[in-house]
């Protein structure tokens, strides 16, 4: 391969992609690209194809089987001393580090790359790597590190007019202030985001905020909204075809259920998102879907089912590095076992997500590990140990700033306060802590939260006998169950109008999608008839560039005696059936030998054996048909339908007779055409085959020497050779050649 044409298929390759569309596709062409013998010399080639290898893998969760490739390529970048590949190996190698929850690597080696891009000046990627370590930080709970560094990026890309990229720093900045429960301004973000890939018609990222705006509503329990962002974002990404979307809006659609307690359709949206996952190999995803799916059954009081596909997703997980991944699932199956009350083994999983929380430092996980276990003393009645757990999960999420959960720890504080089984009982206190988190809950909006802890401050305020408060609460705590209950009511018929209006709309894409589908069938099938199954199986994998070469194969040619008399004799319409009657007839000989139809010129045939497909016995192939093809065009008797008009001119032409010729050597073939497709063959074999027919005689099949000689290979005793001597053949000069004869039966 030269430098231009590697060049190429590197370029080609980063394409693909960055398009997302075919990740295996993608590591197929990049490992054949690595083993072909002119890499060696090209470092820089060499080095794009591997950081393109290593993007494709962790961009599907392979992320161990990334890093050699990332590590590679960056080796290759010291040795050519690439400034711009060598940041981009490092932050390939910070994804790696980042999906494997190594976070402090992550951030080492984003930060290489960060001074690397400063130096050389490129504004636009460092601003992709600030947003990276935004991400890294927003990972492990430390939110207003991560808001700086996704404040810096956006800054640097409104200086560079980078509108795209602006968008992608609204998005992420919106999800924070998602994560610590500052909705209003999530939701201002995500408006911005949405402004911009409207002004830029980026359906990928309109698609992508409609789902961070459905998880605001998603987290404000606005299911109706949720459902009708989640709706937008699937059918962007359906019209895209882009799976991996598919497969996001499938989950959120499932999470949406699931919190309506519909699980039959949770079940479903999960199940189509781990299906898309498979399909495209994305191993991560698979691992979360199979987790989510263990969650519904969590729901539904199948422990058993719930724990065989929690462990199923820790096992994933564990097969992928993802200590994250790995954290949530002990966390899952922790709280399997509290519901079984074996609170012993819960306090054994929630400590070992703890711990792994803890060595990775997200916080966050860290926080509701530390609540988790004290629920488990609370219940089992060691309210000491239970208080001094909500305290220290209290404290991190006021660190952190996530109000739903500050809200719900003090709430917690509250109850152990208010039991009086404890030693320390405190009405005072559990007054103090459960009204502080009603005023949050009921800030936030989180209504059901606010309705329980409500309940329980009632229940309290009743055994104080403190009438007038118990009323007041008590009252409060029935409207707002009430409004709760209500809200589901009509948060469940508006689903239903939401399947409705989804089963319309799946319907009509249904009939499109049968009728496109439909169009393609026909299109495959008028490719098959006009092409070689080979080639149009090709063609239809997309395949632009046809060209083969053929090193042995035999062309056979037929020509009919005399043509230009009978067509100035036979009428248009007679004549058309008449070729058309001749050339069928020989289109099932063909097929009943093997031979592949090339083209009709005229009153010319053409076919070959030993192409597209190669076949050893191509020389009989071709030697059996032109016997049987004479025979049949020595007998054929054409009807003439009478609705064609007046055949009285049968009597002027006489019999219809055909030359046929054959040679055998090489040939190349390839399609040519971009709309109207067509397979051909080149060469002096194609050459010299018609040379054959044109100095041929009627009703005789006239061969080369060549031919003879491939025949011969296969022991034939039906056929006999007649030598014609030498003779001059037009373009190839003196030849031997013969008749080609069926030896008659005694």
């Amino acid at each position: 391969m030269t430098h231009e044409e590697l060049k190429t298929k590197v370029e080609e390759l980063e394409v693909l992609i960055k398009s997302g569309k075919d990740y295996a596709q993608a590591e197929t062409q990049a490992q054949e690209l690595l083993v072909d013998d002119t890499i060696a010399n090209e470092s820089e080639l060499h080095c794009r194809i591997l950081l393109a290898l290593s993007q494709s893998l962790w961009q599907r969760g392979l992320a161990k089987d990334a890093l050699p490739y990332a590590e590679q390529a960056l080796t290759i970048t010291e040795q050519i001393e690439s400034k711009e590949l060598q940041a981009q190996a490092l932050g390939n190698i910070g994804n790696v580090y980042r999906l494997l929850s190594d976070y402090a690597k992550a951030l080492e080696c984003y930060n290489q790359a960060l001074r690397c891009y400063e130096e050389l000046g490129n504004k636009q990627s460092a601003a992709g790597v600030l947003s990276n370590i935004g991400i890294v930080y927003d990972y492990i709970s430390d939110y207003p590190k991560a808001l700086e560094y996704y404040t810096q990026a956006l800054k640097i890309n409104e200086e560079t007019g980078n509108k795209s990229w602006q968008a992608i720093n609204h998005s992420n900045i919106g999800i924070l202030y998602g994560v610590i429960s500052d909705l209003p301004k999530a939701l201002q973000c995500f408006t911005c985001a949405q402004a911009l890939y409207e002004e830029l018609g980026n359906k990928k990222g309109m698609a992508e905020v409609n789902g961070n705006i459905g998880n605001v509503y998603f987290f404000l329990s606005d299911y109706t909204k949720a459902l009708e962002y989640y709706a937008k974002s699937l059918m962007l990404m359906e019209e895209l075809g882009n799976k991996r979307g598919v497969e996001t809006c499938a989950g959120n659609l499932g999470m949406v259920y699931n919190k309506l307690s519909d699980y039959p359709k949770a079940l479903e949206f999960y199940t189509k998102a781990l299906v898309l996952c498979e399909s495209l190999d994305n191993k991560s995803g698979i691992a979360r879907h199979t987790g989510n799916i263990g969650l519904i059954y969590q729901n539904l009081f199948d422990y058993s089912k719930a724990l065989e596909y929690y462990t199923k997703a820790l096992e994933f997980d564990k097969e992928l590095g993802n200590k994250k991944g790995i954290a949530i699932d002990l966390a899952n199956i922790g709280l399997i076992y509290q519901n079984l009350l074996d609170y012993s083994k819960a306090l054994e999983y929630y400590i070992k997500a703890l711990v792994l929380n803890e060595e990775l430092g997200t916080r966050g996980g860290v926080a509701k590990n530390i609540g988790d276990i004290g629920t488990v003393y609370y219940c089992l009645s060691d309210y000491p140990k239970a208080l001094e757990y909500y305290k220290r999960a209290l404290a991190i999420e006021e660190e952190l700033g996530v109000k739903i959960s500050i809200a719900i720890n003090t709430g917690n504080i509250g109850l152990v306060y208010a039991n009086e089984k404890y030693e320390s009982y405190d009405a005072e206190k559990a007054t103090e802590y459960l009204l502080q988190a009603i005023s949050m809950l009921e800030e936030i909006g989180a209504k059901k939260e606010e309705y329980e802890f409500l309940k329980s401050l009632a229940e309290l305020y009743e055994k104080q006998e403190r009438w007038k408060d118990f009323a007041v609460h008590y009252k409060r705590y029935h409207e707002l169950e009430k409004e709760v209950q209500s809200e589901e009511s009509k948060k469940q018929a508006e689903r239903l109008d939401y399947e409705r209006k989804t089963a319309e709309r799946e319907k009509r894409i249904a009939v499109e999608r049968a009728e496109s589908q439909a169009r393609i069938e026909e299109q495959e099938k008028l490719l098959h008839n006009v092409l070689p199954p080979t080639i149009a199986e090709r063609l239809l994998k997309k395949e632009t560039f046809i060209a083969d070469s053929y090193p042995s194969v035999s062309v056979l040619f037929m020509d009919l005696v005399g043509f230009t008399r009978i067509a100035s004799i036979v009428p248009p319409k007679h004549l058309i059936y008449l070729l058309n009657s001749i050339f069928s007839a020989a289109d099932n000989i063909m097929e009943q030998y093997g031979l592949e139809k090339i083209k009709t010129i005229g009153d010319a045939y053409m076919a070959v054996a030993g192409a597209p497909e190669s076949q050893e016995d191509h020389a009989i192939r071709a030697a059996s048909a032109s016997i049987a093809l004479l025979d049949r065009m020595n007998t054929l008797h054409i009807n003439i339908p009478s609705e064609l008009g007046d055949i009285s001119w049968i009597e002027s032409i006489g019999e219809i007779g055909v030359r046929i010729g054959i040679h055998s050597g090489e040939a190349i073939g390839g399609v040519i055409g971009d709309k109207k497709f067509s397979f051909d063959l080149w060469g002096d074999a194609v050459n010299t085959a018609s040379r054959m027919e044109s100095h041929g005689e009627a009703g005789k099949i006239h061969i080369s020497e060549e031919f003879k000689h491939a025949v011969e290979t296969v022991h034939a005793p039906s056929l006999r050779f007649i030598p014609r001597g030498d003779m001059e053949i037009k373009g190839k000069g003196m030849m031997k050649t013969y008749f080609l004869e069926k030896v008659s039966e005694p």
